[in-house]
């Protein structure tokens, strides 16, 4: 580990010498993900990709993208485009992108089952805004708004996300 690498810890997480409050998964650490369990999966994930709301915030990188209105993310197992960005209209379950909420104004995306996802071995891990402090997520590492922007700053593709098991 080094003080590039994001490391979940069970007091928030560590980067570049600050430690950062977030909320996991609502099933806690789990060894053996699996689509809609809820659970933050134990490993070392890479940050692939940074999505930002253009509408609600400046560019927080170079490298994000910006979320488009119609811009979803596949959590259907069982189609070719499982974890992956896919457009409406789609007909399968997946996660609205572009949100009333703040939830994903800013999300970065890790490695986990992509881009050759198994089908039913869960849906993308992201790095988003929290709902409030405490607050579980459906497996998503999560934190206060000002703190994932600090985050996003600072990180390049390929940073990693450290999980290990509590």
């Amino acid at each position: 580990m080094t003080p590039e690498d994001l490391v979940l810890t069970p007091q928030g997480v560590r980067f570049r010498g600050r430690r950062y409050p977030c909320t996991i998964g609502r099933g806690g650490i789990v060894q053996n993900k699996r689509e809609g369990d809820g659970g933050t999966p134990v490993g070392i994930h890479h940050i692939v990709g940074m999505y930002y709301r253009p509408d609600r915030m400046a560019r927080p990188a170079p490298w994000a993208q910006p979320i488009r209105p119609g811009d979803l993310w596949s959590d259907a197992p069982e189609e070719p485009d499982y974890n992956l960005l896919v457009r409406t209209p789609y007909a399968h379950s997946h996660e609205v992108m572009c949100r009333g909420d703040p939830l994903y104004d800013l999300v970065l995306i890790t490695d986990w089952n992509w881009p050759n996802a198994e089908p039913h071995m869960g849906s993308c891990i992201f790095l988003h805004q929290w709902r409030r402090p405490g607050y579980p997520t459906a497996g998503c590492v999560a934190f206060r708004p000002d703190h994932l922007q600090q985050i996003a700053r600072q990180i390049e593709p390929g940073t990693r996300l450290i999980v290990k098991a509590i």
